[in-house]
């Protein structure tokens, strides 16, 4: 049996040194592994690395690998601390001043060189450190199993008795604004582009058709009573490759015109009786219903063009494929994002925009930020600020915009010129 008083000064030093380096290991292991990105390393495992692969079945029994690893740790400090006072004696004699003094030191080396450092170094390169130690503590595991096992027995009848039960293991689900986060925090790894369709995407839930639908005042009908002529009046000069077919009102929608097939027609055959052969019945929307449910429902119904009706099959406005698309990926047509939509940029830097126009489109083109929880339209958010009918020439401030009534008809805002913010009132 070898005993302490026959072994060197510097075996001694050595050993204590030995010592600090294992106690290290322990708590640069523990602090790597809780910092490793849970879906980087499902990721890591997906694609066949080994040190992914174990260190993931280690964090599936976090109680089995705290274990390992704590109790590795405080036997290694425990060590430490006997060490350090039998270095201390041999050194300073056996008096009260040399165990104080091995104490303090024992204490000032396990901080620095074995807790605080190490675990900074863990949490800032969890992978590089992580999956290397992996290779240590699987096999140790199976080692001190036993001991690790009769341990845990302590830890679950304590958490019984504090009448704690954590949960089972299994990847933590994000809500919608940490998965909104995660897509905000990644800007360095996703195309500008490619985030802000991302972030649409997160948004399709929250928006409905009213948000994106075209008001009814804006919407280009087709009368089916009208004469020939009118007819192709109104087919000719419209914008719109669909259009509704109304008879006697617009709530009364009979049919949407495709108007390629009618083009292809010719001019005496655009009449009443042909129009209705042609047209596809209409596709109608209940007010509410969400976006990305719209958007399910399209492809579900083959449709693209939906008529937004209210609980009384009153008209309330129109929606297309298109324009949930664009609300995604942003604008795909041809014309300017402030030539569009009743939108009109004006030399002095204002925006001239038409009442009916949704708060949605003004801060999608414009930047501004007007509310989106109330009034749907420019119209109505001036009409709820004002609690009146406003008259021509009336300026208010919404929003840190100065905005200037420009025209008024049917007890509405027709048009509206939307100045900068820095502009005052």
């Amino acid at each position: 049996m070898i005993y302490l008083d026959e072994i060197s000064l510097h075996s001694l030093l050595a050993a204590f040194v030995v010592l600090l380096l294992v106690s290290a290991f322990f708590s640069i292991s523990e602090t790597s592994m809780m910092a490793l990105n849970r879906y980087r390393l499902r990721h890591l495992v997906k694609v066949g690395r080994r040190g992914a692969r174990l260190t993931s079945q280690l964090l599936a029994q976090t109680d089995k690998l705290l274990g390992v690893v704590l109790l590795g740790s405080n036997v290694v400090n425990a060590a430490v601390a006997s060490l350090g006072t039998v270095i201390a004696f041999r050194v300073l004699g056996q008096n009260e001043l040399a165990l104080s003094i091995a104490t303090g030191v024992a204490a000032f080396f396990l901080l620095v060189f074995s807790e605080i450092t190490p675990k900074v170094v863990g949490a800032a390169y969890p992978e590089r450190i992580a999956f290397p130690a992996s290779y240590v503590l699987a096999p140790l595991l199976r080692a001190i199993y036993p001991v690790v096992w009769f341990v845990n027995l302590f830890v679950k009848g304590l958490l019984t008795l504090l009448r704690v039960k954590p949960p089972a293991a299994q990847a933590t689900a994000l809500s919608l604004e940490e998965l909104r986060t995660l897509v905000l925090e990644g800007g360095h790894f996703l195309p500008a582009k490619h985030q802000k369709i991302l972030l649409n995407l997160f948004d399709l839930q929250s928006i409905s058709v009213d948000d994106l639908m075209t008001p009814r005042s804006q919407i280009e009908v087709v009368d089916i009573d009208a004469s020939p002529e009118e007819l192709r009046r109104q087919i000719s000069t419209s914008n719109h490759t669909r259009m509704p077919v109304y008879r006697g009102n617009l709530d009364n929608i009979i049919g949407v015109l495709h108007v390629r097939k009618v083009l292809n027609l010719g001019a005496d055959d655009i009449r009443s009786e042909t129009l209705v052969q042609i047209m596809r019945p209409p596709y109608f929307v209940p007010v509410g219903t969400p976006l990305l449910a719209q958007l399910q429902n399209f492809q579900e119904e083959e449709e693209r063009l939906g008529l937004v009706v209210d609980e009384y099959g009153e008209l309330m406005g129109l929606l297309s494929l298109e324009d949930i698309l664009e609300e995604i990926i942003g604008e795909f047509t041809t014309h300017s994002p402030l030539q569009a939509g009743g939108i009109t940029r004006q030399d002095d830097g204002s925006v001239l925009a038409e009442g009916a126009t949704s708060l949605r489109e003004l801060n999608r083109k414009l930047r501004t930020h007007f509310p989106l929880d109330g009034p749907k339209t420019l119209n109505g958010l001036i009409l709820e600020h004002l609690e009146d009918i406003p008259e021509t020439g009336t300026m208010v401030k919404i929003s840190g915009h100065p905005i200037e009534i420009v025209q008024t008809q049917d007890r509405a805002v027709k048009s509206a010129r939307i100045y900068p913010p820095d502009r005052s009132t």
